[in-house]
């Protein structure tokens, strides 16, 4: 595992190029790279790994949320606490397992105290989701709450006015469905309606990613 640091000045005739770009053909060897990189402030900012994302590295479904919580730093996958757990339910009640989707999150470090990413560390770490993307070629992209869903979709508007719609969506040369939904952390503050949205939100990005196989 190598680490991997932006130089301290690029002259305009040697631009910086991206570890992510060059790191292989295969989810795994990009995964191997990205563990070590040191590209943003975050990785020198208490995180305790790099949490890169796990799942069928050729999901239909790639789900995407905004970054790792404590938990996730230490276990090292996304998506591992309370609000992992009700993920894991909402996916098992499409008749589906995390071992058949992809889960991701925009940025693969903690940031401290749990704050939003600052756009720097956005920035930095956007190669490595569009790796993701770009291997994966997910039919059907669910992002999970506010911040996965304005940055991915390129808008201002709030989560409780996108959810329950269906985007087109390309990046990294992928073309698929874009389904925004709530954060699971956000359906266990706001209980028994905020559920039966999410539940929907999910059978419909099931739906579309059976329907793109045919």
């Amino acid at each position: 595992m190598s680490d991997f640091s932006a130089p301290a000045s690029a002259s305009p005739a040697e631009p910086f190029e991206h570890p992510a770009w060059h790191a292989g053909n295969t989810l795994e060897l990009v995964r191997t790279v990205a563990l070590g990189c040191t590209l943003c402030p975050l990785a020198l900012q208490g995180r305790s790994q790099v949490v890169f994302g796990v799942g069928d590295p050729h999901a239909a479904l790639l789900f995407v949320g905004e970054g790792p919580g404590e938990q996730e730093d230490r276990q090292g996958e996304p998506f591992v606490g309370r609000a992992g757990r009700l993920l894991t339910q909402l996916i098992e009640g499409i008749g589906l397992t995390r071992d058949d989707v992809y889960i991701a999150n925009v940025v693969k470090c903690r940031p401290p105290g749990n704050r939003d990413p600052l756009p720097v560390e956005i920035e930095t770490c956007a190669p490595w989701l569009d790796r993701q993307i770009e291997l994966i070629e997910p039919r059907v992209v669910v992002t999970l709450g506010n911040f996965a869903t304005k940055l991915l979709l390129g808008t201002k508007e709030g989560i409780t006015k996108l959810r329950g719609r269906q985007f087109p969506f390309e990046r990294a040369g992928v073309s698929a469905v874009l389904v925004p939904t709530l954060h699971p952390a956000a359906v266990l503050r706001n209980g028994g309606r905020a559920l039966a949205e999410t539940r929907a939100d999910f059978v419909v990005a099931k739906r579309l990613a059976a329907a793109a196989k045919q």
